[in-house]
């Protein structure tokens, strides 16, 4: 399999935030934000092996602000490093207030998904070829964060 740059498979997504997908504080359910990382996490994972694909882990999830009602959210995602099977995702969640023209990153996230055949069983993924500055930085950490993972399954 030939190795795929970063680009092939980088997705975005852009969804309104409406009352309710909001708490008492008019902002955003963090487990709504969890289910759209989850999302477009699988598409990216998916365009980039070319079959389907199941989440392996969550890895982490850091909410850093809080989108309100009628913010627009955008998501981005890139498949950062793979394995034989597993593809690591980077997700990238902004908030835009598209009244007030102001964006802020609520929240970022790495997950784990497998490929997988007709039969459910792991399939083999092409490399990924990082192409910018972040890209590469990306590529060139997800080893530790694969290490991390290990140890917290170790735990287990």
């Amino acid at each position: 399999m030939d190795p795929l740059p970063v680009s092939y498979s980088r997705m975005t997504q852009t969804r309104l935030v409406l009352p309710p997908d909001t708490n008492h504080l008019d902002t955003i359910f963090g487990g709504k934000v969890l289910a759209y990382i989850d999302e477009i996490a699988a598409l990216t994972a998916m365009k980039h092996s070319n079959c389907a694909v199941v989440t392996a882990s969550i890895d982490s999830v850091d909410f850093l602000s809080a989108a309100k009602v009628g913010d627009a959210l955008t998501l981005e995602a890139c498949v950062t490093r793979t394995g034989r099977s597993s593809m690591e995702v980077y997700v990238k969640v902004y908030a835009d207030n598209l009244l007030q023209g102001r964006q802020k990153m609520t929240t970022e996230s790495f997950l784990t998904m497998v490929a997988v055949d007709d039969t459910g069983r792991p399939k083999p993924v092409s490399a990924v070829i990082p192409e910018t500055e972040e890209e590469q930085r990306l590529y060139d950490t997800a080893p530790s964060r694969k290490e991390h993972r290990k140890n917290r399954a170790a735990l287990r």
